[in-house]
C-alpha cells in the first residue's frame, strides 16, 4: 500500500518518524521547502520526550506523482474545500483520506470525497515544531495514542489497514462511537488549547494558574452541556469517562474536577496550543472551527455557550493585533 501524510508538520513528523521507523512505508508531504530540505538531507529528528533521528521519505506538495491508498490530512482546516478537492486526483479510486484535524471537519471533506472514503482520528499527545527537521515530542510516551473512526455506520474497510498503520506509533482504538470520541477531543481543544491560545500559556501553566483553570471548568461545562443536549455520549480518554470526572450539577463535584484537573493533564504540560504559533506566524487561527463549533452547535440546541465564545471573540481580538496574547488576559473573561 501507498501511503501519505499530507501536511507533515509537527505531529505529521512525528508519526512519520514512528511509522517508518517501525518498518512502515509513508510519505511526508510539506509546502515548507526548509523543513523538507531538513528531512530529506538529515532525517526527521525528534526530541523531548523520546530521541532518536530517523531517515524518512520527504515530498514537497509540487513533487507529488502518485496515487495513494491512505493520506492522512493534517493541515488546517481553513483551506481543506481546496486542499481535499486538490487530493482527490492523488488517491486511488478506494482511497482513503484520514482527517487528523481539530473540530468536526468530516461534515465537509464527505461533501467532497464521499462520506465512505473519510475517516477520521483523534490523538491525545502534542508536538512542536522547533526548527526545520526538528520536532520536540511534548507528551509523555504513555500518552501516544490514537482513536479512529467514522460518522458512518459501516466504517470503510480499510480502516484497520489505517489502524495497523497507526499502531507502528502506539495503540489506535477503532471506536464505534467516533462522533463522542470527536466531542472528547473538542471539549479538551476548547478548553486548553483555545484559553492557552489567549493567555500564551502551555497546557501545564492553565492548569497551574487557578484563575485559568477555572476558566476551564467553564468551558468544559458548556461543551458537555452542548453535548448532552444534543444526545451525544463522549468517547472516554485514556480510559477515563470524561463526563464522571468533569461534568458537576453541585458545589462538591465542581471543588472535585477542580483538583483532578492538574492530575488529569500531567502528561501533557508541555503542550503548547498550535493556535499560537499560527498567531505567531500571522496566520488566521483554527478557533472557529474549535470554540467556534461549540458556540455553534450550541445556539443549533439551545444551550448558552458565553465562556466559548469570549474565547472566539478575544483569539480574534489577538489576530488583529488590538489585543496581546498575556496572562493577564483573564480579566477579559470578566469584562468582554
Amino acid at each position: 500500500m501507498k501511503n501519505a501524510i499530507y501536511g507533515a508538520g509537527s505531529l505529521g513528523t512525528v508519526l512519520g518518524a514512528f511509522i517508518t521507523k517501525n518498518g512502515g512505508d509513508i510519505d511526508l508531504i510539506n509546502h515548507n521547502e526548509a523543513h523538507v530540505k531538513a528531512l530529506k538531507e538529515s532525517g526527521a529528528q525528534i526530541v523531548g520526550k523520546v530521541e532518536f533521528t530517523q531517515p524518512v521519505k520527504a515530498l514537497l506538495i509540487n513533487e507529488m506523482t502518485e496515487k495513494y491508498d491512505i493520506i492522512f490530512l493534517m493541515t488546517k482546516q481553513q483551506l481543506n474545500k481546496t486542499v481535499v478537492n486538490y487530493l482527490k486526483d492523488y488517491l486511488k479510486d478506494d482511497g482513503v483520506l484520514v482527517t487528523f484535524q481539530n473540530g468536526l471537519p468530516e461534515v465537509l471533506i464527505g461533501n467532497i470525497l464521499g462520506k465512505d472514503r473519510v475517516l477520521g482520528a483523534t490523538v491525545a499527545w502534542g508536538a512542536t515544531l522547533i526548527k526545520p527537521g526538528v520536532v520536540k515530542l511534548t507528551s509523555d510516551p504513555s500518552a501516544l495514542t490514537f482513536t479512529l473512526g467514522s460518522l458512518e455506520k459501516t466504517p470503510n474497510k480499510k480502516i484497520n489497514d489505517v489502524k495497523n498503520l497507526l499502531e507502528l506509533m502506539g495503540p489506535a482504538e477503532i471506536d464505534d462511537n467516533f462522533v463522542g470520541a470527536r466531542w472528547t477531543k473538542l471539549l479538551i481543544n476548547s478548553s486548553f488549547s483555545g484559553l492557552g491560545t489567549t493567555l500564551n500559556y502551555t497546557f501545564g501553566d492553565v492548569c497551574k494558574d487557578k484563575k485559568a483553570r477555572h476558566i476551564v471548568q467553564l468551558l468544559m461545562k458548556e461543551c458537555l452541556d452542548v453535548a448532552k443536549a444534543k444526545g451525544i455520549e463522549l468517547s472516554p480518554v485514556q480510559g477515563k469517562d470524561v463526563r464522571k470526572v468533569f461534568d458537576y450539577n453541585n458545589k462538591f463535584k465542581k471543588w472535585l474536577g477542580f483538583q483532578i484537573i492538574p492530575i488529569a493533564m500531567k502528561k501533557h504540560y508541555a503542550i503548547r496550543p498550535s493556535l499560537i504559533y499560527d498567531l505567531e506566524r500571522g496566520k488566521t487561527t483554527e478557533v472557529d472551527f474549535i470554540n467556534g463549533s461549540v458556540v455553534s452547535a450550541g445556539k443549533e440546541c439551545g444551550v448558552p455557550t458565553p465562556m466559548n465564545a469570549k474565547v472566539v471573540k478575544l483569539v480574534h481580538l489577538i489576530e488583529d493585533g488590538t489585543v496581546s496574547a498575556h496572562k493577564d488576559n483573564v480579566k477579559y473573561f470578566v469584562n468582554i
